[in-house]
């Protein structure tokens, strides 16, 4: 066997555009779908927790004003994760894209904020199922809110409509902890 038998396996063929964003698409529903499914084993834990053993109605905090934040930068950046608890206590994982976890607590002001914008009715209407939300840009941050209400995911790119009230919350959490609004 000569080289060529060797070098044959190299010779790929071009790919046209429109298949380009087709891989596009299906690596961004796959990044979508793991923090969905990493977000909702977070929020599975909470059903346990939150239970009453003796049955009296007096458990523990609820899991409607929990709240997870999931970013990610262009398509090979780190993913960071930033868990917000309804007390207002938070975990950051790589927040700053620096490998640090950190940890916090709200301050009070912006615990009733937060449950003010989680409760919000607006907020049912811009997960990105009801928008049928579809990532456009490539190597912009991503920024995806895990609520009881669904997934609500916006990008830091030109152009991108951001659902107001999701927006609020995202603005909240970056201005209280580590994890950064924009690129």
């Amino acid at each position: 066997m000569g080289t060529n038998a060797y070098l044959r396996w190299g010779k790929l063929p071009r790919v046209a555009p429109t298949q380009w964003f087709r891989v596009l698409t299906v690596c961004a529903g796959a990044v979508v779908l793991a923090v969905t499914l990493t977000a909702c084993s977070v929020f599975a834990g909470d059903e346990t927790s939150t239970r009453d053993p003796k049955g009296t109605g007096a458990g523990g905090s609820s899991g409607a004003n929990r709240v997870s934040l999931v970013q990610k930068l262009g398509q090979d950046g780190p993913l960071r994760s930033l868990d917000v608890e309804p007390d207002g206590r938070w975990k950051c994982d790589d927040c700053a894209g620096d490998g640090v976890t950190s940890t916090g607590t709200l301050k009070p002001e912006q615990v009733q904020r937060l449950h003010g914008l989680l409760a919000d009715p607006r907020l049912a209407q811009e997960t990105d199922q009801v928008r049928q939300y579809r990532a456009t840009c490539i190597d912009a941050l991503t920024s995806s809110l895990l609520t009881t209400v669904g997934l609500i995911t916006s990008q830091d790119c030109p152009g991108e409509e951001r659902p107001p009230v999701a927006y609020e919350i995202l603005l909240l959490l970056t201005q209280a902890t580590p994890a950064e609004p924009t690129a």
